[in-house]
């Protein structure tokens, strides 16, 4: 396994002192739904708002940080990432305010426990949410989305974190939100969102959000490692069509392969490696493009430096 052991209390000597948690050397894989990925050099879980915000004030001018959210859009390469990642995974990020006619959530709140509060407290309109794996923060990252709604469309406002440790709130046209992206700058970190809501009776929510998931169950790969859509549709078109016109649908590399259920969707077997994930990705765009002169986009983020060889 690749790490940093040589740099690591270097590192720890020059950042901040927190309240949260420093940890060494921590295995991405075990933060990820592909379950890949080198280790993080360093992950700081924050214990609240205001100690992220005395990190991002006092940690060094250069040091490189990334953030990561539940793990379920992305991709860790072998050779894991460098510097600081930061998690915020804390008891602090895991909690909800609900409004007259909205609900906040904070970032490190996971989408599919938002059920039962919908449900005892008849919010309506968010249901979508429940469907979509990974956590509020990362959603916000890519305006996730799914039947007929996307985050831009329900969402009030933002708080954040910047780059010099500043916290302010920010509305929708800040985030500039697009079909799964997003154009804010790359150093604010989400810290809470806040929705607007309709009340609806808790068993139409109940409803809504049981077929949802079984769609996604009869028409996806379930209980699979897998880190959702791999390439964004392109205008008017469907991904998963290009892809099997350009007959990958039954592509392997080693132990990554496309999924059998729903070939937008990468697998790993087992006992794949980052790398061959990442192969397989740019064989499907290098083949589509040859077939439709369409290139596909990546949805997925890759993050990390390859292993070496």
């Amino acid at each position: 396994m690749f790490g940093f052991k040589s740099s690591q209390n270097d590192l720890l000597k020059i950042l901040p002192q927190v309240r949260g948690k420093y940890l060494k050397n921590v295995l991405l894989s075990r933060h990820t739904w592909f379950h890949v990925g080198g280790p993080a050099e360093i992950m700081y879980i924050p214990e609240d708002e205001d100690d992220l915000c005395l990190f991002m004030k006092t940690k060094p001018y250069n040091l490189p940080v990334c953030v990561l959210g539940g793990g379920s859009n992305v991709l860790i390469r072998d050779g894991g990432i460098p510097g600081v990642v930061i998690k915020l995974s804390s008891k602090y990020f895991k909690h909800v305010k609900i409004g007259s006619e909205s609900i906040t959530c904070f970032a490190g709140v996971r989408n599919p426990d938002l059920q039962k509060t919908f449900i005892d407290n008849k919010i309506g309109g968010l249901e979508f949410l429940c469907s979509i794996p990974g956590v509020i923060g990362g959603s916000i990252k890519t305006n996730a989305g799914c039947f007929g709604k996307s985050i831009k469309d329900v969402i009030l406002s933002a708080t954040i974190v910047d780059g010099t440790g500043e916290k302010y709130t920010v509305g929708p046209e800040d985030l500039m939100l697009s079909y799964r992206n997003s154009f804010f700058p790359d150093d604010w970190i989400i810290t809470s969102v806040t929705f607007k809501t309709e009340t609806k009776p808790a068993p139409e929510i109940a409803r809504t959000i049981d077929e949802q998931k079984l769609y996604r169950k009869q028409n996806q790969p379930y209980n699979e490692r897998t880190a959702g859509s791999t390439f964004k549709n392109p205008d008017g078109l469907k991904a998963w069509e290009l892809i099997k016109k350009a007959g990958c649908d039954k592509l392997q590399i080693n132990g990554a392969k496309v999924s059998e259920k729903h070939c937008n969707f990468l697998i790993n077997t087992g006992h794949a490696k980052a790398s061959d994930l990442e192969e397989l990705g740019d064989t499907i765009v290098e083949r589509v493009k040859k077939a439709t002169s369409i290139t596909l986009e990546w949805e997925i983020k890759r993050m990390g430096i390859p292993s070496k060889k």
